[in-house]
């Protein structure tokens, strides 16, 4: 998968595994994960008060993958979990900064 993350569309860089894949809020990929995890707001709200859980992390991640290329949703939640929140927090504060500002 392409490293280079588009800021102008609101992307972000998750690295997992040494492997950068690229998160692309469109309102497609924000409407499916709206559909599995709830309202968006309030997963942000949720998010900020520290109360967001590691599926809901997983689930965002999923939905707003560019390109998965074979990569199953199962393995994928596995290594974001040996990853650890501190490594995948940037990405969800990029994707949760574009939830609230809406893409450009």
């Amino acid at each position: 998968m392409a490293d280079a993350a588009n800021p102008h569309r609101g992307e972000a860089v998750l690295v997992i595994g040494g492997q950068p894949l690229v998160l692309r809020p469109t309102f497609g990929a924000l409407v499916a994960a709206e559909e599995e995890l709830g309202p968006l707001f309030a997963m942000v709200e949720r998010a900020s008060a520290g109360q967001l859980r590691l599926a809901e992390m997983v689930g965002l991640f999923w939905h707003c993958l560019r390109e998965r290329n074979g990569l199953d949703r199962a393995d994928f939640a596995e290594a974001v979990a040996r990853e650890g929140l501190a490594a995948c927090t940037p990405s969800l504060r990029a994707l949760i900064v574009q939830i609230l500002k809406g893409a450009g």
